[in-house]
């Protein structure tokens, strides 16, 4: 593991275990075993590693969701991206923590967000293909990406943090949203 990726991990860690305002950049330095100096070499300010991180969890989310099938029916892409989604943030909880933590935080840059929504851009375009087809209800795409990802986030916490995660409480809580949200 690289320096910036000992930094990155033990950012991640820290951050999510003890928020913004309890983590000095000297307890990250700590945990990544390396000297100050050699953190500000990579990441200038706190500010500066937390956007990185943030900018990291969103490529990687991006990555995932390239693989749609886009002759698949607009259910069948929906629910594999959902089941994507879910997947990814079960495979990688601290993911999940820095977002939930960090997601509408004030430190996350515009530049960072745009990174954020190209993250998500093929599933809004699934989402504007479903209303076009009249298979999802007609309501703003803003309005549906923060629905459905309520629903994660709900799901998420609701499985004592991806203690109770089964192939059928995924389905069921899949065939909740689909209902919610198709026409």
């Amino acid at each position: 593991m690289s320096k910036k990726e000992a930094i990155v991990a033990a950012a991640l860690k820290l951050l999510t275990k003890n928020g913004i305002h309890a983590t000095p950049m000297s307890a990250i330095a700590k945990e990544a075993q390396t000297g100050m100096g050699t953190i500000y070499n990579y990441f200038p300010t706190k500010e500066t590693l937390i956007n990185f991180i943030y900018t990291e969890i969103k490529q990687e989310e991006e990555k995932l969701f390239l693989a749609f099938n886009t002759q698949d029916s607009i259910k069948k892409q929906f629910f594999n991206y959902y089941t994507i989604g879910i997947n990814f943030f079960i495979d990688n909880p601290l993911y999940f923590k820095f977002m939930q933590h960090l997601n509408a935080s004030p430190i996350i840059t515009e530049e960072s967000r745009m990174v954020g929504e190209k993250a998500i851009k093929n599933v809004c375009v699934l989402l504007e293909k479903g209303k076009q087809d009249d298979v999802i209800k007609d309501i703003e795409t803003n309005v549906l990406l923060q629905f459905i990802g309520g629903t994660v986030l709900s799901y998420l916490q609701g499985n004592n943090r991806f203690q109770n995660h089964t192939s059928e409480s995924i389905d069921n809580q899949l065939q909740l949203v689909w209902d919610a949200i198709k026409k």
